[in-house]
């Protein structure tokens, strides 16, 4: 999935994937994207944690740039709904993205297999909720429980270098940046092997690591269709 590159017309992306840590806190999602026009790209998630919290997003992103020179820019905006113990609040985000092939950067332009690198910023807005001295109480309890449940404002960055290993290997390494208002700055190296298994279905494993703030190890693993 490299963000600032818009999906094809007519094409569709889905992929369902499961994260859990060593404490036991997972996270499982329904991802799928749908290129709507030559530069537009709609989009879903659906999400639920084992912190009894589901919830869907949809959104819709949009190509700055014509498909021309090395550079690829996209904005995106999105709404939502989050349930938290039947305790309905709404969601809102905007994004942007950039994004680049290594094949029109001169130092890694000789990488065999090529790949891209990537950068996209995210800004999710959630409705209060009326159980906040419960949820800081069960977190106080489990530093890493706090990660698995959707804050009030969030900030995230993602900055990626993904690369062709082999015809059919690609290893995407993410350094995942986050700015949380409950728990502050975070920040995570997600590294990850994606496998084509058959026709259009790929298999994805990774690991999850912080490097700074709360959280714990997490393995991640799930599918891919492309079509």
């Amino acid at each position: 999935m490299a963000g600032p590159w818009p999906r094809a017309e007519d094409g569709v992306f889905l992929s369902f994937s499961g994260e859990r840590d060593r404490d036991g806190n997972s996270y499982v999602s329904l991802y799928g994207e749908y290129g709507l026009s030559p530069r537009s790209t709609l989009g879903f998630e659906l999400g639920r944690s084992n912190a009894d919290e589901s919830s869907v997003t949809l959104w819709w992103q949009r190509a700055l740039d014509r498909g021309q020179g090395p550079n690829r820019w996209t904005i995106s905006t999105g709404i939502g709904m989050l349930d938290r113990k039947h305790e309905y609040l709404p969601l809102a985000q905007m994004g942007a993205a950039w994004g680049r092939g290594l094949d029109t950067i001169p130092w890694l332009r000789r990488l065999p297999g090529g790949g891209w690198l990537a950068a996209e910023l995210r800004i999710k807005v959630a409705g209060a909720t009326k159980d906040q001295a419960e949820t800081q109480e069960l977190a106080a309890a489990d530093a890493s429980f706090l990660a698995y449940i959707t804050p009030e404002t969030v900030a995230k960055s993602e900055l990626t270098f993904g690369w062709h290993a082999t015809d059919s290997l690609m290893l995407i390494n993410q350094l995942q940046l986050e700015d949380r208002d409950d728990t502050g700055f975070s920040s995570k190296l997600a590294i990850s092997g994606v496998r084509d298994l058959w026709g259009p279905a790929k298999l994805e494993l990774g690991v999850i690591a912080p490097l700074s703030g709360s959280g714990e190890v997490a393995v991640k693993l799930g599918s891919w269709l492309e079509f």
